[in-house]
């Protein structure tokens, strides 16, 4: 593809193949190796596992990637009106949006309510990270420089990937990637894996090969206090897909995914890997570990890299908020893709800034 910058299907690829693959990670979150071969058979699952009622469920990584979005296009309007403030401030009110979703008692501090807080879909338990929960409590207030905790978990790197797609120039998606992640995680592992992300996501969109994205975004880490954990997690992701060996037996080298670099070491191995979506998505989802977020992560990346095209029908066509996903996709799309559009004062009603 060259350097020729990511179209609008690879923008709907993004954020369809990430809700893909939460949900077919979604089923079975937390069945350790034994459950999932136990249940399943010795490859796992193919498909959709029932779960919140339905086939297809997405989790919290999709709601919490949807608000991140949400908080994206609402900077971006007030950025073209002029009132500059940082994206972090709007990702903080939509974070905080996102916990009224989770049935905390709306405040003032979650900003203007626009129209993504008002979807019903969207009001759901999906088991979301108790240290999300208990940061945006506080007010999600935390910065790598202030951190909120010591909590490394993967809850911001799985909702990271919008960060990437916003237009080159108008910000710097490594720095909001970080600043974005810490609102609600304080480890270094916890916020740079999800700036390595939205730095990953750029490259991709900005028309970059995979592994050249990749080696730019690490010399980019490697700039950062505390990025010695991601770098190595990042750099053993790559040799195992460089190497041989039996993928699930390297993947549990890399982790369960629980934590940030655990989660992006494990999306990046099966990413490299793959020969299609659903090679890539299916393997970053077998493995007894944190499942919907390792599946989300790889389905980002590989929608990107792939176009929505490349996402089988048989889940797009039951996938839980899909026309609401793709919603969001075509308007980061219209904001931030090639040629961004003149916005209308109903977008600017739509996403106030």
């Amino acid at each position: 593809m060259g350097n020729e910058r990511r179209s609008r299907e690879h923008y709907l690829g993004c954020l369809l193949g990430g809700a893909v693959g939460d949900a077919l990670g979604a089923g079975i979150e937390f069945d350790d190796a034994e459950a999932l071969a136990a249940k399943h058979g010795p490859g796992g699952i193919a498909d959709y596992v029932a779960v919140y009622g339905r086939e297809g469920a997405i989790t919290d990584d999709t709601q919490m990637t949807l608000f991140t979005a949400d908080a994206l296009l609402r900077w971006d309007n007030a950025r073209r009106a002029g009132r500059l403030r940082s994206p972090v401030v709007f990702g903080r009110e939509a974070y905080l949006r996102w916990l009224h979703t989770q049935g905390v008692a709306w405040r003032p501090e979650m900003g203007k309510p626009g129209w993504l807080v008002k979807e019903r879909g969207l009001h759901a338990r999906r088991a979301p990270g108790n240290t999300c929960l208990a940061a945006l409590q506080k007010g999600g207030k935390g910065t790598p420089s202030e951190p909120a905790n010591e909590s490394k978990g993967c809850g911001g790197v799985m909702r990271m990937a919008p960060v990437g797609l916003v237009r080159a120039g108008l910000l710097d998606p490594f720095a909001e990637g970080s600043a974005l992640a810490a609102v609600t995680h304080g480890h270094p592992s916890g916020y740079l894996s999800a700036a390595f992300l939205a730095a990953l996501v750029a490259e991709l969109a900005g028309g970059a090969e995979l592994r050249d994205g990749i080696e730019r975004s690490s010399r980019r880490l490697e700039r950062e206090l505390g990025h010695a954990e991601t770098l190595v997690a990042v750099e053993r992701a790559v040799s195992f897909a460089e190497g041989r060996g039996e993928p699930r037996e390297l993947i549990v080298r890399l982790g369960e995914g629980w934590t940030g670099e655990e989660a992006l070491a494990i999306a990046l191995y099966c990413v490299l890997r793959a020969r299609s979506f659903e090679e890539g998505v299916l393997l970053a989802v077998n493995h007894g570990g944190d499942s919907d977020s390792t599946g989300s992560i790889a389905g980002n990346l590989l929608g990107l890299l792939l176009g929505v095209a490349a996402i089988p029908a048989r889940w797009l066509d039951r996938l839980e908020l899909r026309a609401l996903t793709e919603e969001l996709a075509l308007d980061l799309w219209r904001h931030f893709g090639e040629g961004a559009e003149s916005l209308s004062t109903e977008d600017a009603a739509r996403y106030p800034g």
